[in-house]
């Protein structure tokens, strides 16, 4: 039976470079957000409130044709994995859009939500904020200089709040601080048993707290 999994966090988390290793690792299916496409992107982290409507709309509709993609892919692969959850546009989607904008948007995206897949297993990517504008800042990717600490936080809050009351699927959070699996060997095997564990079967952490690259189980 094929399982789909998704990769969540905030930008620089790592959820790009894990799903690679996933991919890579496993011979799985890979869908990656399209966020280098979207146009409006650079012009949006400059000036949110005149481009906030076309970013949004422009990543619903790539989003939707990706993950219908999905439904669609190859049945005999064992595994799809993808870095993003399609119900988190909308986690920018209310952070960014005035009120009438936010109605048209949520016409289309729930329309398009209901074809949308739903995942067997969500993997959080948790990271301070201090350690992720660092990361934003050596990447230094086009626009997002203009990514403030308060902008991370209020995401933050809004991915906690989808966590609090998602049900379609498991969600485990990994403090993800100070896992290289990007040039560790070790890290990588570490990161990939505990997916694979999670995702195909075996010891599942409870809720309580946990050191640095220790999962903790919190929504199902």
């Amino acid at each position: 039976m094929r399982r789909f999994l998704v990769v969540e966090g905030l930008m620089g988390a790592g959820k790009t470079t894990l799903c690679r290793l996933i991919a890579e690792s496993w011979g799985a299916g890979l869908v990656l957000e399209p966020s280098e496409d979207n146009p409006f992107l650079e012009p949006f982290y400059n000036d949110p409130k005149r481009f906030a409507f076309p970013v949004q709309m422009f990543y619903l509709i790539n989003r939707w044709r990706q993950q219908d993609g999905i439904r669609q892919a190859d049945l005999f692969q064992e595994l799809v994995v993808s870095d993003y959850l399609f119900e988190k546009d909308r986690l920018f989607a209310e952070q960014t859009l005035e009120a009438m904008e936010l109605s048209l948007y949520d016409r289309f995206a729930g329309a398009l939500g209901e074809s949308a897949p739903k995942p067997d297993l969500i993997l959080y990517l948790d990271i301070p904020t201090e350690v992720l504008l660092q990361r934003i800042s050596r990447r230094a990717r086009p626009g997002e200089s203009a990514i403030s600490a308060e902008y991370i936080d209020d995401l933050r809050a809004r991915y906690e709040r989808l966590w609090a009351r998602y049900t379609d699927a498991p969600v485990l959070r990994l403090d993800n601080r100070t896992l290289n699996y990007a040039d560790d060997e070790e890290a990588r095997e570490r990161i990939l048993t505990i997916v694979r564990g999670a995702l195909f079967g075996g010891a599942m952490v409870g809720r309580r707290a946990e050191a640095h690259g220790q999962p903790t189980l919190f929504g199902a």
